[in-house]
């Protein structure tokens, strides 16, 4: 917890159960001071990488370093720019590296950035690691996988049933293999007390289903909900690097926008150089429409002397009010071009594309699902220990059974909270389990 401020996480990260090494990197950046929070918030960043070798370790372990680096320096100008730019870096960083050697030629990295400011959470996003909010019974997926499911998915407009099969792992964007890379940006996303927060990489969500993510991240404490997540991929085999961090959001993290905060640049140079102006073409047009007119009401001209009904209406006053309609007209032409003149000669100052106070940007959340306790949920974590179970010394099996008995007889009395604990417990057993065997 930072000083300052009230959030509690935790991050956790585990190499599974059939790989040899670790491929994912995580961090955290934390505001030391309520001013730091003010100026660039909490960063959490979860990267997976890709490559032989240990290309995919180096790439992960770039984006993990470069990220808060250039994000600390720019973030107190624009977060969303700073997010951006971070991305940009590590990307180039990471691409660099890999043109500088055969083995590494080609290596990659996931990148999934949250950050939690006073105006609310943003988030920047290459790849299919993923971040959620939970509150209320409903956790909601803010970033879009980067991936061929979800490309093929939104592509597709038939019934569920014809859905062409394709691979998981298969991942559209990602940083390093390009010198430049596509970010998505979203937020800033309003933030309220005990809101929940989790990033992700898909070790845990290709595993643990979004619900079971929500259920557990919002019953438990940060710690306690990131061990339980780690410890039911590994339940359910692990085939992949798992890395999570959870974020509970306290009274000081709500959301709070005033009127004089300044918008969010999104560019880091002007659509319009200093000095440039731009053509007045409003001041122009009422120039010409003031100019059309003084000539129509010309006393001396046809339509003053036009002898119809609005000439015997008028009667002598035709030529004095002629005369006064055409100085005034003539007068706002001549205002104008000095106008237009003056505005296009002054010197201009940059302008620069921003976020007014109050808008977004994206199109996030993209998936929402509910997540409160239910019997088939708590039934889902503990049927999935009861079968590996299976696989354990006897006493050890007895200890993580016991639990799942604790945890089925509370869902059946409508004690969930009790039912969520014992769940977890009875993950715990069997993650220590693997742990002492790696051992």
């Amino acid at each position: 917890m930072g000083s300052g401020t009230s959030l509690e996480h935790c991050d956790r990260t585990d190499v599974g159960r059939r790989r040899a090494n670790n491929q994912d990197a995580k961090a955290v950046l934390e505001p030391w001071s309520r001013e730091q929070y003010r100026r660039r918030g909490w960063l959490f960043v979860v990267a997976d990488g890709m490559g032989a070798h240990a290309a995919g370790e180096m790439a992960s372990a770039i984006a993990v370093e470069q990220v808060p680096l250039v994000y600390e320096k720019h973030a107190a100008r624009s977060p969303l720019l700073a997010l951006r730019m971070s991305i940009e870096q590590a990307n180039a960083e990471i691409h660099a590296r890999g043109e500088s050697s055969t083995e590494l030629k080609g290596m990659g990295t996931t990148c999934t950035v949250l950050a939690i400011l006073p105006r609310g959470a943003i988030v920047g996003h290459v790849g299919d690691s993923r971040v959620y909010r939970i509150r209320g019974g409903t956790i909601e997926q803010l970033s879009k996988d980067h991936s061929l499911v979800w490309e093929l998915e939104a592509a597709h407009t038939g019934p569920p049933e014809d859905m062409p099969v394709a691979p998981k792992n298969i991942i559209t964007r990602s940083l390093g293999p390009h010198p430049q890379v596509e970010i998505d940006l979203e937020g800033p996303f309003p933030v309220e007390e005990d809101d929940v927060f989790v990033l992700c990489s898909d070790g845990l969500s290709g595993q643990v289903a979004d619900d079971e993510i929500g259920l557990l991240a919002s019953a438990l404490p940060p710690k306690a909900a990131a061990a339980a997540l780690v410890g039911l991929a590994l339940v359910r085999g692990a085939p992949d690097n798992v890395t999570v961090i959870t974020a509970r959001a306290g009274e000081r993290e709500v959301s709070r926008t005033a009127p004089g905060d300044e918008p969010w640049p999104l560019a880091d140079e002007p659509s319009r150089p200093a000095g440039q102006a731009d053509v007045p073409w409003t001041t122009l047009a009422i120039a010409g429409g003031c100019l059309f007119a003084a000539l129509l009401l010309y006393p001396n001209g046809p339509l003053m002397k036009f002898d119809g009904p609005l000439g015997g209406l008028l009667g002598d006053l035709r030529e004095p009010i002629g005369w006064v309609s055409f100085s005034g007209l003539l007068l706002g032409f001549v205002g104008a071009i000095i106008a237009a003149l003056v505005g296009f000669c002054s010197p201009q100052k940059p302008r620069i594309k921003a976020l007014p106070l109050n808008a977004r940007v994206g199109a996030g959340p993209y998936r929402t699902y509910a997540c409160g306790p239910t019997m088939p949920r708590i039934e889902g974590i503990v049927a999935s220990v009861e079968s590996a179970a299976d696989g354990l010394d006897d006493a050890t099996r007895v200890h993580a059974l016991g639990h799942v008995r604790r945890a089925r007889d509370a869902a059946g009395g409508g004690d969930f909270a009790t039912a969520i604990t014992a769940a977890a417990d009875a993950v715990g057993v069997y993650a220590r389990s693997v742990e002492a065997a790696r051992q």
